[in-house]
């Protein structure tokens, strides 16, 4: 007999998953509460090293079907949903999104759907590149200076510092700075 599992996932801990929960079962499907997994985490840790979403799979078993409202919630990145969809398929557990219709994603349709999207992803990708370092050979030839500023202030307020003998934790504390930042100035202009 086949279970209906599902995933929620926030970014920040402002926020809920429960309205994801509540969606999913004005959809129809009838979420048990052992069942549903939510967590606050964010899409860039890869799904099977997230707490919750791998306590949930190794409760899953041959013929589950997992569900989630976007794909979005398994992964940011593409090669990462691929990848998680791809483990589970392997286990022979269904997984649903619902803004891609429902599809089950481990069928030959649900597949294919996710392959356009992955070239479509790394198309947008290769492109947002190719926009980005237009951009910057542009302001090249315009003349504009990229990076970040140099700091001049902030590097005489550390070396005067530093030339008082004080230490870098103190040199840190008398200006309101960070460690980091004294570090990065205490050997600029010596």
């Amino acid at each position: 007999m086949s279970r209906t599992f599902a995933y929620g996932r926030v970014s920040t801990l402002e926020q809920t998953a429960d309205n994801q929960l509540l969606a999913l079962q004005q959809k129809g499907f009838d979420i048990q509460p052992q069942r549903w997994f939510s967590e606050q985490v964010s899409g860039g840790i890869p799904a099977l090293q997230r707490p919750e979403f791998s306590r949930m799979v190794d409760r899953m078993e041959a013929g589950d079907m997992l569900v989630v409202l976007k794909l979005d919630r398994l992964g940011r990145d593409v090669q990462d949903v691929l990848a998680t969809i791809g483990a589970l398929a392997s286990r022979s557990i269904h997984v649903k999104s619902l803004d891609l219709e429902g599809v089950d994603l481990t069928s030959a349709a649900g597949k294919f759907q996710l392959t356009v999207l992955a070239a479509v992803a790394a198309f947008e990708r290769d492109r947002i590149k190719e926009r980005t370092n237009e951009g910057l050979k542009r302001a090249l030839k315009d003349g504009k200076k990229l990076g970040r500023p140099v700091a001049v202030e902030t590097t005489k307020a550390v070396q005067e510092k530093k030339a008082k003998g004080m230490t870098q934790s103190e040199v840190a504390d008398a200006l309101k700075i960070g460690i980091a930042t004294v570090k990065r100035h205490w050997n600029k202009g010596a």
